[in-house]
């Protein structure tokens, strides 16, 4: 008898996933009406999401078979004998995936292969802690998979992370980078017939269609490594924390998608980085930047998804209780002044996509000032991002951006007043506000509403030696009560 089929969802698509021990199987690829309207995702992650799967099922041709249903529990029904899968990406699909083991209509459940680390060992590292940072993670990491390690096992250069020289701002007075744009996919028929098929069914959605600017084939996400690795990469480290208003990608790899999708390894990628500088084609910030987010950042947020459990992502610490508002929650940008805030949602509308910095240090700076649910902003995260899903965004939203998790995570709040998104982009020279400015009709909003998020939060935040100051300083202001009635007062802008 054959072995059984194997079943792949939309996030592993990779021949690791269906290749090597597994190449003989028959591979079976689920749509299913209800998952892809369960949420009101972004557009173009749905396109990407159902162009994946498809294509991979013309890629396997006879092997593969695609099938729609309203649920998956539906299509698998129909398969007429048990699968194999392996352990899904949410807590939510994997406790989906046992029940269908008891039912027998899956008869085993493998581990994911789509992260270097198994779970079993991030679980023998992370021990009894309490508190989790991730340098100290990195570093294990790079030890355990050798990489950028000088002959003597220490780190390549001396010191295990460049950050300080990942944060120039932009060139004075460019508009874009002066490096090559970014890959970009040629569209065909799949893609077509996927835009045709959303027009009809009428899924409700977020954003606004467009082309596709993500790989969703292992041969497009291996052109799209290969193209960052040849042609920007080098830039890469020293602009990673800048932002211009005219150049949407800066220096970004644009591979969180694919591998996203399961379409690359994170090792692969790591070492074309790695093997770019022993070439001497780019510097060691740029390597060695690269490979942080990529075996540092993105395996650590993995691991943490699961090692936290379900109640991380309803932590609340600092009792933010505001609904996201209606332009924020449907991208509106256009009635939005803040140059920066505007440029970031017009990109999430758009594209699905602007980099870490807008994410971090605007989109997310903005709700933790103005007291946003961080649930709410975690799942319109997961939603209207393309490279988003369950286990993505928890830390990244609770823990890095909303510090909801009252330090578990990143030892202080990552909140900033206008002078930080000043020197970094060029959005303040055409906005309306001033970043110098607190109080007023020109009064910056996040200059303001910093100094308003620091007066709602004096005890907490004079508890901390790293934010103490701000307390103090927040004491010298002698328009602060005018300052925090101008802001409670300004609940949109």
């Amino acid at each position: 008898m054959s072995q059984p089929p194997l079943w792949i969802f939309a996030d592993q698509l990779g021949s690791h996933v269906h290749g090597g021990e597994h190449a003989d199987r028959d591979v079976v690829l689920v749509e299913s009406s209800a998952a892809l309207g369960r949420r009101r995702y972004h557009r173009q992650k749905l396109h990407l999401v159902l162009s994946g799967m498809r294509h991979l099922h013309a890629e396997l041709g006879d092997r593969s078979s695609l099938v729609r249903s309203t649920t998956y529990r539906e299509a698998l029904s129909g398969i007429g004998r048990p699968v194999v899968v392996h352990e899904p990406t949410s807590r939510a699909a994997a406790a989906f995936v046992e029940r269908l083991r008891d039912d027998g209509l899956v008869a085993e459940i493998l581990p994911t292969p789509t992260f270097a680390l198994p779970r079993a060992e991030f679980a023998k590292w992370a021990g009894d802690r309490r508190r989790f940072r991730m340098a100290d993670f990195y570093r294990a990491q790079r030890e355990r998979f050798g990489l950028l390690l000088e002959p003597d096992g220490g780190p390549e250069g001396g010191r295990w992370s460049l950050d300080e020289q990942n944060r120039e701002p932009p060139p004075k007075g460019a508009r874009t980078l002066d490096v090559p744009g970014p890959w970009v996919p040629v569209e065909d028929e799949i893609d077509a017939a996927v835009r045709r098929d959303l027009d009809d069914w009428a899924i409700p959605t977020v954003g606004r269609d467009g082309p596709r600017w993500f790989a969703v084939t292992e041969t497009e996400a291996h052109a799209a490594l290969d193209h960052f690795v040849r042609h920007r990469l080098g830039a890469f480290g020293t602009y990673e924390d800048a932002v211009l208003e005219d150049d949407w990608t800066m220096a970004h790899s644009l591979l969180s998608v694919p591998l996203n999708l399961g379409l690359l390894e994170p090792l692969e990628v790591a070492a074309a980085a790695e093997h770019a500088y022993r070439r001497g084609d780019v510097g060691l910030n740029a390597a060695e930047g690269f490979i942080r987010q990529v075996i540092g950042w993105r395996e650590y947020v993995w691991h943490l998804y699961w090692h936290l459990g379900p109640d991380y992502r309803t932590a609340n610490a600092l009792a933010a209780r505001r609904p996201l508002p209606a332009w924020f929650a449907d991208l509106d940008a256009d009635v939005v002044d803040a140059a920066c805030l505007r440029s970031a949602l017009a990109g999430v509308r758009d594209r699905g996509w602007v980099h870490h910095i807008q994410r971090l240090m605007v989109l997310g700076n903005h709700a933790l000032q103005r007291g946003y649910d961080p649930d709410a902003l975690t799942e319109w995260f997961q939603t209207a991002f393309v490279d988003g899903f369950d286990w993505v965004m928890p830390v990244n939203v609770i823990g890095m951006s909303q510090h909801a998790d009252g330090g578990r995570i990143a030892t202080k709040p990552y909140a900033s007043g206008g002078a930080y998104i000043n020197r970094t982009s060029d959005h303040c020279r055409g906005c309306r506000f001033d970043p110098k400015v607190r109080v007023g009709d020109d009064a910056c909003p996040f200059t303001a509403g910093y100094w308003m998020w620091v007066d709602r939060h004096r005890d907490r935040l004079a508890a901390n030696n790293r934010t103490a100051r701000a307390v103090s300083s927040m004491h010298r202001l002698r328009d602060l009560d005018e300052l925090v009635a101008q802001e409670e007062a300004r609940r949109a802008f």
